[in-house]
């Protein structure tokens, strides 16, 4: 391990598995300790996967403890401000700092526009824009104890690009580009990275359900993801279906980690050319 991290402390949310996990583990092997979080139970809206559960984010602790590093995990939901930032707390009074913040946690439903339902369209503004939001806010102070550091908010190609039937979706990852731009510029001061990367589609349960294989087999009544290959293929440049965790995970490591020390307000994309398609 080269250690890029060595010595810091990085706050995950949406921890348990996915890209959260890659996260963490990412961090993990070069030297950080992580203070992890996820909901681990259903966001109202959201029908098509299956929720993240305590047991998954019990692999991620193991993964993280079998790197020999430190990681303080709980239960929190970013849309629960107070609650969000008392987890966070605990774990920077036990790991004695913050360094590294990645605003992951994030949900996906479907629908066209003017179709979304008023508790998806709140649900995702809640989660995916006002959560990263909670995190920031949270994290803030005890950057600015530590003297610096970086947050790199999870956004999407759907943050710089309409997606249709994602409406909601595209609305809360253009708004986390602003929110970004604008932290960047009254963070930089006290030396306060932040940063924004946009994958296209990664390998996860967000995508690996019928809700999605439905988006790119479109009319297809009982859409597989085998189905789903080619339309998949055809969002990006490079012909790809999706990437995977790790490209992304390697993304955010480099924004958190010195080597990126002059890289503020920078949205990141890692989508195999999507965003040029």
């Amino acid at each position: 391990m080269s250690g890029r991290m060595e010595g810091k402390v990085a706050f995950v949310t949406g921890a348990a598995r996915g890209q959260g996990r890659a996260h963490a583990v990412r961090l993990a092997q070069e030297g950080a300790d992580v203070i992890a979080v996820d909901l681990c139970a259903a966001v109202g809206s959201v029908d098509k996967y299956p929720a993240a559960t305590l047991e998954d984010l019990d692999a991620t602790v193991a993964e993280v403890e079998g790197l020999g590093r430190r990681i303080v995990a709980s239960v929190a939901d970013v849309r629960d401000g107070d609650g969000l930032a008392k987890a966070l707390d605990a774990g920077v009074a036990e790991l004695g700092g913050l360094d590294a913040v990645v605003a992951n946690a994030g949900i996906a439903t479907y629908g066209m526009s003017w179709e979304l339902s008023e508790r998806q369209w709140q649900d995702m503004l809640d989660v995916n824009l006002t959560g990263v939001w909670h995190t920031a806010k949270a994290a803030v102070p005890h950057l600015r104890r530590r003297g610096g550091g970086c947050m790199v908010f999870t956004s999407s190609i759907g943050g710089l690009k309409g997606i249709q039937q994602v409406g909601h979706y595209v609305a809360a990852k253009h708004g986390l580009v602003g929110l970004m731009r604008t932290m960047a510029n009254e963070l930089a001061p006290q030396r306060i990275r932040v940063n924004t990367v946009h994958p296209t589609n990664v390998d996860t349960h967000m995508i690996q359900n019928p809700g999605t294989w439905g988006m790119f087999a479109p009319g297809d009544p009982e859409p597989t993801k085998e189905k789903a290959m080619d339309g998949f293929r055809s969002l990006n440049a490079i012909p790809v279906p999706w990437v995977d965790v790790e490209d992304i995970a390697n993304a955010v490591l480099f924004l958190a980690s010195d080597e990126a020390r002059y890289v503020t307000g920078v949205a990141l994309p890692v989508d195999a050319g999507a965003n040029v398609r």
